[in-house]
């Protein structure tokens, strides 16, 4: 008799290469790292085949392993359009959606509250993080949408706005500037520094945090100026132009993966709506 490979099985094999480590895959294919462990351990089982060897941390793929990344790959390729297929647009999930802080805030509630109720069999796979660690995942087909910012010009826009400098006015009359922001990578951040790089104002960073409501308290208190724009700072009050540097547009992207399922294709639709509704 063949041997049948589960395509659960394959499907972690396949999010371990991708993501690099035990503890990500583990949260893309949803079970835990004793179970992924288990899950790899079968599969290899069913191959007699060592699928990986650990150097420290690290996981590297056998040729064994590095010839059978490609079948999965393929394997999945295949079982997922069939799924597509025959599912003709009813929900086959989940739908796994990544967005920058600024938009978790805004969209979590109203647009996948409207996604549920348009497909109540629905599963939705949230994540929140920077831009670039969105696309990344995209690339690797661990996300099918990703909502984040870009600089003005990217074709992926949906919408731009102006940055604006937020906080106590009085901080940027300061000789040396105090800064609130969020840790790198982060464009805002980056942008504001350039700003005053080139304007020739010294600053010096007050406040740095990974987390959007900590900078938004921060600035509230009176610790530190940021950059940001009106539609994710509306509790604060922007600065009067002329006090600090001019600061650049930035746009709202949109990115998804090649092919969608119907219902995944209404959610993306739905994100572009609600971003180009903020405005």
């Amino acid at each position: 008799m063949p041997v049948n490979l589960p395509t659960t099985l394959l499907r972690s094999f396949v999010a371990i290469v991708d993501s690099g480590s035990m503890l990500s895959a583990s949260e893309q294919v949803f079970v835990t790292q004793s179970a992924l462990s288990l899950q790899i351990k079968r599969l290899e089982e069913l191959l007699q085949q060592s699928l990986f060897v650990r150097e420290g941390r690290r996981l590297t793929l056998t040729p064994a392993g590095d010839m059978m990344l490609d079948y999965a790959r393929r394997v999945l390729d295949l079982h997922d359009e069939a799924i597509a297929a025959i599912s003709s647009g009813r929900f086959a999930g989940p739908a796994r959606v990544g967005m920058v802080q600024d938009f978790a805030e805004t969209l979590l509630t109203g647009l996948l509250a409207r996604f549920a109720e348009l497909h109540p069999d629905a599963q939705i796979y949230a994540r929140v993080a920077g831009t670039a660690e969105l696309q990344g995942l995209l690339e690797r087909r661990q996300l099918d949408i990703i909502l984040g910012f870009s600089a003005s010009a990217d074709p992926s826009a949906i919408t731009t706005a102006p940055m604006s400098w937020y906080g106590d006015a009085s901080l940027a009359r300061r000789s040396v500037v105090p800064l609130a922001v969020l840790e790198t990578p982060c464009r805002f951040r980056e942008a504001a520094i350039r700003a005053l790089d080139e304007a020739g104002r010294p600053y010096r960073i007050t406040v740095e945090t990974p987390n959007l409501t900590t900078l938004r308290s921060a600035v509230s208190a009176g610790l530190g100026l940021t950059c940001r724009t009106h539609l994710f700072l509306r509790d604060v009050a922007a600065l009067d132009a002329h006090l600090l540097p001019p600061l650049p547009r930035v746009a709202s992207i949109l990115q998804t993966a090649d092919t969608l399922d119907a219902p995944t294709r209404r959610l993306a639709d739905l994100a572009r709506e609600t971003i180009q509704a903020l405005d």
